[in-house]
């Protein structure tokens, strides 16, 4: 797979799970799903409900994170804070019934730091 999303984007894959791993130990079921030939395969932490989802693609690493009513309302609360990709990321995400849906390519130091923050607004460290 690193073959795939490219060196750099393995490096903050493993350091984004690591961060999982460590933060919040036994708490989700990792599964790798496999969405068809359109979207392929992507690996999903989840507990009762979906925590976050890494999503490789060729030459880049990308997660997806849905964000209830009052996470949006903590996510806007640092927004300005976040990085311009992954602020301007979640300004243009699309809301649906369950919540807003932010995929956000994690391509920098800087924007996977945004997404360590943001997930713990979802779900706090143990």
């Amino acid at each position: 797979m690193a073959e795939w999303i490219g060196a750099r984007n393995a490096g903050r894959w493993a350091n984004l799970k690591e961060f999982i791993d460590s933060r919040y130990p036994g708490v989700f079921n990792v599964e790798w799903l496999f969405g068809g030939k359109k979207h392929g395969w992507s690996l999903r932490f989840k507990k009762s409900k979906s925590f976050c989802t890494f999503v490789p693609e060729r030459a880049r690493f990308r997660v997806l994170l849905v964000f209830g009513g009052a996470e949006q309302e903590k996510v806007e609360a640092i927004l300005p804070s976040l990085g311009s990709h992954v602020r301007e990321d979640y300004q243009g995400s699309t809301t649906y019934h369950d919540g807003r849906w932010l995929l956000t390519t994690v391509d920098s130091v800087k924007a996977l730091n945004d997404v360590k923050r943001l997930l713990e607004l979802k779900r706090r460290p143990k």
